[in-house]
């Protein structure tokens, strides 16, 4: 042995011994491990040469075997056979590699704790697995090995995929709805905003109630209602394209303006009704029928009205209106538009009038219209409802003819398609497409107890109709069907607004309401008696101060003096003191037994002489006094007109 070598062995084994005998411990741990760059560096460059080589190959076998028309199955097999195999032979190399390395540190040792032994069996079964030809989990028990049926199969999973995917009527959100209670009466107006956070109605009710998706629960109630235009019928209600305010039509002749909370934000100007010219005039002079916002511009919004003019109006400046169209028949008299839109680029403005007519001007010239068709719909029918599709380039229109119309603006003299039978009652039934503008829906109208209303699709192609769905035993007025939440709005005339979606397909919105639980009531909390706070007073006057309302309600209830029972409602004229239910006060006591019938029907004789024998026999309160004192009664004889006169009642003898 090299002496050299012995020396340093006891130097260290004396070294350690100083350290165990001085520090509490033996060294500091085992030899660490030396790497040679040079090797490593040709190592690597050797597994990039041979990656790019099998590269080359693979995709040179890849190009045979499409040409040799061979599935894409047993490429990718030798394929990553070919992986396989270039991985074994890497391993081999760097194994043997590794033996060459560490020849010269054959005494060194790895540093750090030993592996687990969950993590060594994992890596025997590793080196088992290369050995394998194929990659991945394990084939199921029911596979057959046939990789060209199971191909096929595949192609016609896809298939019938793709088919899905184009079938619109597939996508319609039906599977699930839920009813929010707006009143009794019609739903002639439904609003969502932008992002599909809150929902407002509006109806003939006169009401316009708010109600907000991420904070209803299950008993789904509006957490505002109001009456924005008093005693007015609402016709349209809708949210600006920033979903900061609000739109209300009403049947007034003034448009309101609301924010999201339901608090005033401008109300347009009312016209003076003695001037013909309705240009000159700042605003409507007569009710108003639809309204809507611009598509792309925040501050601006339009209106139509029965004074026979569509204005389009600023939100900053409420004093005057911005532009106005005067729609005119053939002979060039004034007909009153019943709807009106925007285009979706907001270029054009569209309006439905009552002649049957639909015209439409370029938004930046109101003189003459730019498309014009005479025979829309029938004359003297309200058209409800004109609305443009997603692509801007066909417009559809519902009729108070019961047709529901679809037209191409580049050539205008004529519908594209046409369905009839869609009865309509209503001034305000509207229809929408859906929103991958391969649908149009719209609501038909029921009379009282004569079926159901319904919601129909029709595809937009073909026309046909595709799918409807039974609302309610009512007319369905309003449809709404948003694109970002997938989710169907529905007003009805029986005072219901239903929200149709799919838990799958749908997003946010009424999927947010139905997953909570309805919240328990919270008794209202009130001071049981009046407490005065005397700070400065003695202790033994002092009050006990109440500490808690709701305890000091349970104390009151176990007092049987503070909880006992009310006292019955009193039947008949009262008792004990206390006043029938007609009142508790002494005047409306006294006003009711005015007007009561006291008449006595009786004998008012009898009545007064039915004691007379028995005072007469036994006397007890007048007579016995003056009995000392009061002489005999001495008495006449009695002749023939005495005798006829002791036939008279007593009372009159006493009177002779």
């Amino acid at each position: 042995m090299d002496p050299n070598k012995v020396d340093q062995a006891s130097g260290k084994m004396s070294g350690d011994g100083d350290i165990a005998s001085v520090m509490g411990f033996s060294g500091f741990g085992k030899k660490a491990r030396t790497f040679d760059l040079d090797a490593i560096f040709e190592q690597t460059r050797r597994t990039a040469i041979e990656r790019s080589q099998h590269v080359l190959e693979e995709r040179q076998k890849e190009s045979q075997m499409e040409e040799e028309g061979e599935s894409s199955w047993s490429v990718k097999k030798s394929v990553q056979t070919g992986r396989d195999t270039a991985a074994t032979s890497r391993q081999q190399k760097g194994e043997s590699s590794s033996d060459s390395d560490s020849d010269s540190d054959s005494n060194s040792e790895t540093i750090g704790p030993p592996l687990p032994p969950q993590h060594k069996a994992h890596q025997d079964d590793d080196d088992d697995d290369d050995d394998d030809e194929l990659v991945g989990p394990p084939l199921p028990p029911g596979y057959t090995g046939n990789t060209a049926h199971s191909d096929e199969d595949d192609d016609d999973e896809g298939d019938a995929q793709d088919e899905d995917d184009d079938n619109p009527v597939k996508k319609i959100p039906d599977t699930h709805e839920i009813t929010l209670q707006h009143g009794t009466k019609t739903v002639s107006a439904l609003g969502l905003d932008p992002s599909g956070a809150r929902l407002v109605t509006g109806g003939y009710d006169f009401d316009v109630r708010f109600w907000d998706f991420a904070g209803m629960d299950q008993a789904l109630q509006a957490f505002r209602s109001l009456q924005p235009c008093e005693c007015h019928q609402i016709k349209s209600l809708q949210y600006s394209i920033t979903g900061d305010v609000i739109l209300v039509i009403s049947g007034n002749s003034q448009a309101k303006v609301l924010d999201r909370d339901g608090f005033n934000v401008m109300e347009c100007v009312k016209g003076d009704q003695y001037i013909v010219d309705m240009a000159n005039t700042k605003g409507h002079t007569a009710m108003l029928n639809s309204g809507c916002w611009h598509p792309k511009i925040k501050e601006e919004f339009m209106t139509c009205s029965n004074d026979g003019t569509v204005r389009t109006w600023d939100l900053n400046s409420e004093k005057k209106h911005k532009s106005v169209f005067k729609p005119r028949s053939f002979q060039g008299k004034k007909v009153i538009p019943t709807c009106c839109t925007y285009s979706r680029d907001g270029k054009l403005i569209a309006a439905g009038c009552q002649d049957g007519t639909i015209q439409i001007w370029d938004r930046n010239l109101s003189v003459h219209t730019k498309f014009h068709c005479r025979q829309a719909h029938t004359p003297g029918s309200d058209t409800s409802c004109v609305t443009f599709s997603y692509d801007g380039m066909t417009l559809a229109s519902r009729g108070g003819d019961d047709t529901l119309k679809t037209w191409d603006i580049r050539n205008f003299k004529k519908p594209v398609n046409m369905a009839a039978g869609l009865t309509n009652y209503f001034s305000v039934t509207d229809c929408c497409f859906s929103p991958d503008d391969k649908l149009l829906v719209t609501g038909t109208s029921v009379k009282k107890d004569e079926g159901n209303g319904k919601l129909v699709f029709f595809d937009r192609a073909s026309f046909q109709r595709v799918y409807e769905i039974e609302v309610t035993n009512a007319s369905v007025v309003r449809c709404l069907w948003h694109p970002k939440l997938n989710q169907i709005m529905v007003g009805t005339g029986n005072g219901l607004a239903k929200v149709y979606y799919d838990p799958v397909k749908s997003h946010r919105g009424a999927k947010l309401c139905v997953v909570k639980s309805k919240r328990k009531e919270k008794q209202a909390e009130m001071l049981t008696q009046d407490y005065i706070i005397t700070p400065h007073a003695l202790p033994m006057f002092r009050e006990a101060r109440q500490r808690s309302t709701r305890k000091q309600l349970e104390k009151d209830r176990l007092d049987p003096k503070k909880s006992h029972k009310p006292e019955p409602p009193v039947s008949g004229p009262g008792r004990g003191g206390r006043v029938a239910a007609h009142g508790g006060t002494l005047s409306s006591f006294i006003v009711k037994n005015i007007a009561l019938d006291k008449t006595d029907d009786s004998n008012p004789r009898e009545a007064i002489l039915r004691h007379a024998k028995e005072a007469s026999e036994n006397p007890y309160w007048v007579a016995p006094a003056y009995k000392q004192t009061q002489p005999e009664p001495v008495f006449a004889e009695e002749s023939d007109e005495d005798e006829e006169a002791s036939n008279e009642p007593e009372w009159k003898k006493r009177k002779i």
